[in-house]
Order: structure tokens, then C-alpha cells, then sequence
């Protein structure tokens, strides 16, 4: 590790490269990082780092967000086949279809979809900020896409909206119960649970908090509990006992654990810096485009 470690610290400086991981990272991964944080974090550093090639640990369509808000900077993968399934269950036909059904609909996409996506919609958002930018937004009609809990999140925050959801949802989250919440408390009574709205609303619904990764560590932070059931990726759970080691986490499901996040290891960081792997190339007229809707939302948000 203390090798790696060395080894990338010399790269970044000859390349003058800057490396972000998502919250959702292994421990070796996020600790080699420059920046570590949920997506709407990692988007504003993507978007004002001074350096010129950004190493992006996490899954594609947050790599190829980096490069759409910074063409101009080399952008890397670190594990060409990190996806997200959530993202896949949206295209852009599938946006131009819900548009020609509701015309009067504002279109916002959350930031887990791709490029095509995001170039089809008005405007982009993350769990951190979603029903900021949907209640700012002036269309009574809002099409929400792909996550259909994070929008049931979102609409029931938001009632004076009417909303048309996505039918996807992330694999991961959508495996916590509210039998696990039920199984759970039972085991640890008085323990605060935090949860992802990614989470289904039965979840959600039963939680103390729900938010970003970031609101999570967060609402942990300036909580008086000691004990916390944690509904999100377990790669939190290492931002969370290293800033509040005497207070107690616990994985609320134990399937709560993304493969696509879980790929990225730090021979792939050291390998993206030394062998450029995986570069995301730019493709200016969809960029461009997709753009507008990321843009919109750092404006919004």
C-alpha cells in the first residue's frame, strides 16, 4: 500500500493530475484521493480544478460528467467497466417519447444517466439537491428520470408539483426491506437510521434522515446518537468511523455493497495515471448539449 501510495503521489505530480473517488469507494481508493464526496460535490470540484487530468474513481457516467463540464482536461477511468445499471434503464428515446406525451413537463434527470440523457433533458440534478432544483423550476409537470424512489422522494417534498417517474431503480438500494428496518431496530433500539432516497419510499419512510451520502455523514456529525443504522453503500461507512470513531455504524443490509463501485482498486488508480487507462474522449455536440442541463443545475443549486 505505502508503495502504491508513493508511486501514485509521484505520478500526480508529473502529470499534474488530481484524483476524486465517490463516497461509494473502497477505503484504499478513497484514501489516496484528493477529493472524496457524493456526486454533487465531486461535480463542482470536477468543474473548477486547476489540474489537467482528473482520474475519476467511480462509474462512467460520473467520469463522463467530469469531461463534459472540463473538455479541455484528460479524464480517466480508473476501471473501464464501472457502470451503473440505474443509468441504463433510461435512453434518450425513452426522454423524446415522455416529452411527445406531456409537452408541458420540464425534464430533469438525475445525475446517474448518461450523456444522451442529460443532453435530452432541461436540467440535471443529485440526491444533494433534487428538490431544490425541481421547486425551482416553473413547470407545474416535471418528468423525472431514471430513479422512480428518488422521485417518490422528491414528489412527496414537493406536492405542488404533479410528476411523471422513471421506472428504474438502483439495485443496490432496492434491496433494503422494511423487514431489515423492522429485523434492525429490533436489534439496536434507539439507533438513529440514516438511509439514501434511492431507498423505496417504505424505507425512506421509516428513516430519521434521508439524503445525499454527503447529507448522511453529515446528519451523523451534528447528531447526539451513538448508534446509527447506515441505508446506504457500505463505502460510507469509512468516511463515517474515521471523522466519529466513538460512535457506532452498522450496515443496515448486508447486500448493500455496489460491484460496479467496488472495481476500481488502487493498481487501477496507479495504472489510469501511468498508462492513461481509461480516457474518456469528448464528443463535442453531445457534450456541448449535456452541458446546458449540468450547468443549469450548479447555477440552480
Amino acid at each position: 500500500m505505502t508503495e502504491w501510495r508513493r508511486e501514485i503521489d509521484r505520478l500526480k505530480k508529473d502529470r499534474n493530475a488530481v484524483i476524486l473517488a465517490h463516497n461509494y469507494q473502497l477505503e484504499e481508493v478513497q484514501a489516496v484521493a484528493d477529493y472524496v464526496g457524493d456526486s454533487f460535490y465531486l461535480s463542482k470540484i470536477a468543474a473548477k480544478v486547476a489540474a489537467e487530468v482528473i482520474v475519476f474513481c467511480g462509474v462512467r457516467f460520473m467520469a463522463e460528467t467530469a469531461k463534459i463540464l472540463s473538455p479541455d482536461k484528460t479524464v480517466l477511468l480508473p476501471e473501464v467497466a464501472a457502470g451503473c445499471p440505474l443509468a441504463d434503464t433510461i435512453t434518450a428515446q425513452d426522454i423524446e417519447r415522455l416529452k411527445q406525451q406531456h409537452a408541458d413537463a420540464a425534464v430533469v434527470c438525475y445525475i446517474n444517466s448518461s450523456a444522451q440523457v442529460k443532453a435530452a433533458s432541461d436540467v440535471c440534478c443529485t440526491s444533494a439537491n433534487a428538490v431544490k432544483i425541481a421547486g425551482s423550476l416553473p413547470n407545474k409537470k416535471l418528468i423525472f428520470v431514471p430513479d422512480k424512489n428518488l422521485g417518490d422522494y422528491i414528489a412527496k417534498r414537493l406536492p405542488e408539483k404533479e410528476f411523471v417517474l422513471g421506472e428504474g431503480c438502483c439495485p443496490t438500494h432496492a434491496q433494503v426491506t422494511p423487514d431489515h428496518v423492522e429485523k434492525m431496530r429490533a436489534r439496536y433500539p434507539g439507533a438513529q437510521l440514516l438511509v439514501h432516497p434511492e431507498c423505496c419510499p417504505e424505507v425512506t419512510g421509516q428513516a430519521d434522515f434521508a439524503g445525499s451520502t454527503s447529507a448522511i455523514i453529515h446528519s451523523a456529525e451534528s447528531s447526539a446518537a451513538q448508534v446509527f443504522l447506515i441505508g446506504t453503500e457500505i463505502g460510507v461507512l469509512f468516511a463515517l468511523k474515521a471523522s466519529q470513531p466513538h460512535k457506532q455504524f452498522i450496515l443496515l443490509h448486508e447486500g448493500l455493497v455496489c460491484p460496479d463501485m467496488k472495481k476500481t482498486n488502487i493498481q487501477s488508480v496507479y495504472n489510469a495515471l501511468a498508462n492513461n487507462c481509461h480516457e474518456i474522449m469528448n464528443d463535442k455536440a453531445l457534450f456541448d448539449k449535456a452541458r446546458q442541463s449540468i450547468s443549469r443545475m450548479l447555477e440552480l443549486a
